[in-house]
């Protein structure tokens, strides 16, 4: 037959002391933070109904913000155009795209193209994997021609930013 080992994890006279204390001790203090909390009677705030207090609970969980409102149509400088919608492909020369500060190409593309006309002629109607006006369909020709001056302007070439077209409004007075 097996031998039990009957143990117990009391192996001392201090843990059996240990033991006895806390057997009384703790319902002793179960029993008291139950009384108190049946007997005890709620209390609020004072201030809590100050009209800061109250304004406070009563904010929105979310807020909504708007920013500066966005620059008119073709009031937008030829930077904030390429920062915004050129850069994504001509930073890095995705498919193609002549990169920005790469005089070579840029310079074989303006010969090219004959000038700034033609760039901006075709930039208006797209190119290989470029779509028309790169992408951003509400530029005017005026935004998109101070586009390219910009980019090609980066990449050493001295391409003057045409005058903007007047309004037709204003051209009949």
């Amino acid at each position: 037959m097996a031998e039990h080992d009957e143990s117990s994890f009391i192996q001392t006279p201090q843990q059996l002391i240990v033991v006895v204390v806390l057997a009384f001790l703790v319902p002793i203090l179960g029993i008291i933070l139950i009384v108190h909390l049946v007997t005890g009677r709620p209390s609020a705030d004072p201030s809590a109904l100050t009209p800061e207090k109250v304004a406070a609970r009563l904010q929105p969980v979310g807020k909504v913000e708007f920013g500066a409102p966005p620059a008119a149509p073709g009031a937008r400088t030829g930077e904030d155009i390429v920062k915004s919608v050129c850069s994504s492909c001509h930073q890095a020369g995705v498919a193609g795209a002549p990169k920005i500060g790469d005089a070579g190409e840029w310079g074989k593309r303006v010969q090219q193209e004959k000038g700034l006309p033609g760039l901006l002629a075709t930039a208006m109607k797209g190119k290989g994997a470029m779509p028309p006006k790169g992408g951003a369909a509400d530029l005017s020709q005026d935004e998109l021609a101070r586009a390219i001056v910009y980019m090609a302007n980066q990449s050493g070439q001295n391409l003057k930013e045409p005058a903007p077209a007047k309004p037709a409004a204003a051209a009949k007075k």
